[in-house]
């Protein structure tokens, strides 16, 4: 068995916004990461992928986007700017490393992987985010449907529904930009349970990322948050709107069933679909803190602001609005991680001794 002052798991942007905190704090960590590159699960996201905040909105600290920074990045280049970051981290990242199980010790804890490695650590961060558990709500006659059912996370570009008449599922930016791109090659639909929100990319010819920094609302908790913005919004520079407007994407309100060649919508009306992608966003993938007894029955992390609730010593990063609008996202997550490790030092501190 191996030791280690504090288990970074995860290394994506949350893991390697944590590896960054602790080495300020002084804190000597390890990273596991299940994949075969510290990028996280940003190399499996659909093709055409752009982020919704520019460059200069979208950078670690220190560390600012190479590149024009009023343009929008791609996956290939957040991965590359993922690696390249965690190049620069003098803390240890073993890749191909899944853990599958934390458990208790007498002092801090257990860390057991696939490969059969046990590791002793005095803290933990569970930092692998939730795109291992996509969310697809139960609708009646799933399993009578004869077309294809995918969650966007295994969707990739829009050649494969060339031709097809296609259901998105979602009201948020994932589900429209899909849906935008869909619709050059089929016949596509939203489904939505709220009208879709925009929000204009632009205001007084500014980002409205700039905004949003300026004005410090970045940094505003979810309970005030909550109450300025009802629902989600999407971003758009006026393509989308045009495309709803213009009837090359339709929206209606969800439908309410499934049947063997397609859809009934809200008042019976019968439609033949080929395939149906929802976006309906994640779930915090926890599995292997199953045996700690850290997860409410939904698997869902029992924490306040990211420090667990139920174990001292365990706190999450990655969690959506863990503690601000901008927590899980690359402009927003060092300051969870800077937060996270600050409250786990004394921890890590009592149990080696005050050595890290």
């Amino acid at each position: 068995m191996t030791s280690s002052p504090l288990v970074i798991i995860g290394a994506g942007q949350s893991g390697l916004a944590a590896a960054k905190a602790a080495e300020l704090a002084g804190l000597r960590a390890l990273v596991l990461e299940s994949g075969d590159r510290p990028a996280g699960s940003w190399p499996s996201y659909y093709d055409s992928l752009t982020l919704f905040s520019p460059a200069r909105y979208s950078s670690f600290p220190g560390t600012p986007f190479p590149g024009d920074p009023d343009r929008y990045p791609t996956r290939d280049e957040v991965v590359a700017y993922l690696e390249s970051y965690a190049a620069t981290l003098d803390t240890e990242i073993r890749l191909g490393t899944r853990v599958t199980a934390v458990e208790q010790a007498a002092q801090g804890f257990i860390v057991r992987t696939e490969s059969g490695d046990t590791i002793h650590a005095a803290a933990v961060i569970a930092a692998t985010g939730s795109f291992g558990r996509p969310y697809v709500p139960a609708i009646h006659g799933r399993e009578r449907f004869g077309g294809e059912v995918r969650h966007v996370a295994e969707y990739r570009d829009p050649k494969p529904y060339a031709g097809k008449r296609v259901v998105v599922v979602g009201a948020g930016n994932s589900a429209v930009q899909i849906a935008y791109e869909l619709a050059e090659l089929a016949h596509v639909t939203l489904a939505v349970r709220r009208p879709v929100q925009f929000v204009p990319q632009l205001r007084g010819g500014r980002d409205t990322h700039y905004w949003l920094h300026t004005l410090r609302l970045d940094l505003l908790p979810p309970s005030v948050l909550s109450r300025l913005i009802k629902g989600t919004q999407v971003l758009d520079t006026g393509s989308y709107r045009a495309a709803l407007d213009s009837g090359d994407i339709s929206q209606r309100p969800m439908f309410t069933a499934y049947d063997e060649a397609g859809v009934s919508w809200e008042g019976g009306e019968r439609e033949p679909v080929d395939a149906v992608l929802f976006a309906t966003g994640y779930r915090p993938h926890l599995p292997y803190l199953e045996p700690l007894g850290a997860l409410d029955p939904n698997g869902l992390p029992l924490h306040q602001r990211g420090i667990s609730l139920t174990h001292r010593g365990l706190a999450y990063l990655g969690v959506e609005f863990q503690r601000s609008f901008s927590s899980n996202t690359l402009r927003g997550i060092h300051r969870d991680a800077h937060y996270v490790v600050k409250r786990l030092t004394p921890c890590v501190s009592d149990l080696m001794g005050g050595a890290n």
